[in-house]
């Protein structure tokens, strides 16, 4: 669950003082804004339920505050975990239990059942401590819990509970057998086959497509490998929910005061201007896509400077299948299909169009996976997939299948 901490500077002709209206209850500058670290305790430590935390504008330009009249929206589900309690099954946040880090700080592994809560479900879970000193720090939290609290999808990672604790910020969620994308893609020892990558893009298209078909849509903003977490059956939920944002009402688009997100990853008209919408996540999408097909990451400072970035290098290669299987991960050893990779790679180079409208919406993506998922099932069960032979100097093409020949 170790993902890259690099992120994005920030967009400097949009903050004048320490702090924007949107970014007041940022930690990162107490000193010198209005609200204190004690404020915050003050305001924070003292709930007794989760129904009495809300945010005032995830999604909009006022800072965050609690308050006492938050409608009961959120599902009866939702633990408020006391932080003894975390520290048992972590053995006090043990590095024996550490699962990854990162700027957000640590996650670790622990154990839950109705021994430590009654109705709790008897499960290993993923616990998240966050360094509150960080980039994110209270407002990543706070976030997770308002969002992770009121969406529920198959393909969102679930929260289990919380702890808001003295000056702890904890999250709980259930967790992901198989690790994130990023290490079976990167790091893992064999190689994740053709339809379990294709499963995976659908899965996390689908977990797209849900939040940004809320009735206040969430736009991500940090879509990338690292966030998306496999179960033992390699399904796909999508985790960290710290940076994301939700619209205003009847607002297509919204320009941030901080531009934050992973290298590689954002949109470019994102990291030029602030200006934030959907399609944000879209082009993000794409750049995964992309990882999928190829194997390589989306920025690699050790590659030839031609070859650094991953959506400027394989853009060429994306338009023609013979040029598509250069570029294609050999680690798959040729054994994908030929029309489905084509489709895939036509699909990325819609999503990382340098003009947004240029873009699909979600729903359009995942209509466009199914299909190539249909075709390719209906294909293999009775004629096999096309299967490119990496041979040097050129490439033969075969069937492989029940009926191949």
């Amino acid at each position: 669950m170790k993902e890259p901490t690099s992120k994005l500077k920030q967009w400097k002709p949009f903050t004048a003082n320490c702090c924007s209206s949107e970014d007041q209850i940022i930690f990162t500058n107490i000193s010198k804004c209005k609200t204190s670290r004690s404020d915050f305790s003050n305001n924070i430590a003292p709930l007794s339920s989760f129904k009495k935390l809300s945010v005032s504008d995830l999604s909009g330009s006022s800072s965050i505050r609690i308050n006492e009249d938050l409608p009961q929206s959120f599902g009866p589900d939702l633990y408020d975990f006391q932080l003894s309690e975390l520290r048992a099954i972590t053995q006090n946040f043990s590095s024996s239990f550490l699962l990854g880090e990162g700027g957000f700080g640590t996650v670790h592994k622990g154990y839950i059942d109705d021994k430590l809560r009654q109705g709790l479900k008897a499960q290993h879970v993923a616990v998240k401590l966050l360094n509150i000193e960080g980039l994110q720090g209270h407002r990543e939290w706070l976030a997770e819990v308002i969002l992770l609290g009121q969406l529920r999808h198959p393909n969102l990672v679930k929260l289990i509970g919380y702890c808001c604790e003295d000056e702890e910020r904890v999250l709980v969620y259930e967790f992901m057998q198989r690790g994130s994308l990023e290490n079976h893609l990167f790091k893992g020892l064999t190689s994740l086959p053709w339809e379990t990558r294709l499963r995976i893009a659908l899965d996390a298209a689908k977990g797209l497509s849900f939040l940004h078909g809320t009735k206040k849509p969430v736009i991500y903003r940090d879509f990338k490998t690292s966030n998306v977490l496999l179960d033992s059956d390699f399904k796909a939920h999508l985790s960290d929910f710290g940076l994301a944002k939700m619209w205003p009402e009847g607002s297509k688009s919204r320009v941030t005061a901080r531009v934050i997100g992973t290298d590689g990853y954002a949109a470019p008209e994102y990291i030029s201007t602030g200006h934030l919408t959907t399609k944000s996540d879209v082009y993000s999408f794409g750049v995964v896509l992309l990882e999928l097909l190829t194997g390589r990451r989306s920025m690699e400072k050790t590659r030839l400077k031609a070859e650094q970035n991953l959506v400027d290098w394989s853009k060429p290669y994306l338009c023609s299948s013979k040029r598509l299987r250069y570029i294609m991960d050999p680690r798959l050893a040729g054994q994908y299909s030929v029309k489905g990779s084509k489709e895939m790679a036509l699909l990325a180079l819609q999503c990382i169009s340098l003009n947004p409208k240029d873009r699909p919406r979600m729903p359009t993506i995942v209509e466009t996976l199914e299909t190539i998922q249909q075709w390719m099932s209906m294909r293999t069960r009775t004629h096999g997939y096309p299967q490119v032979i990496p041979v040097t100097g050129r490439v033969g093409v075969r069937v492989f299948g029940s009926l191949g020949n």
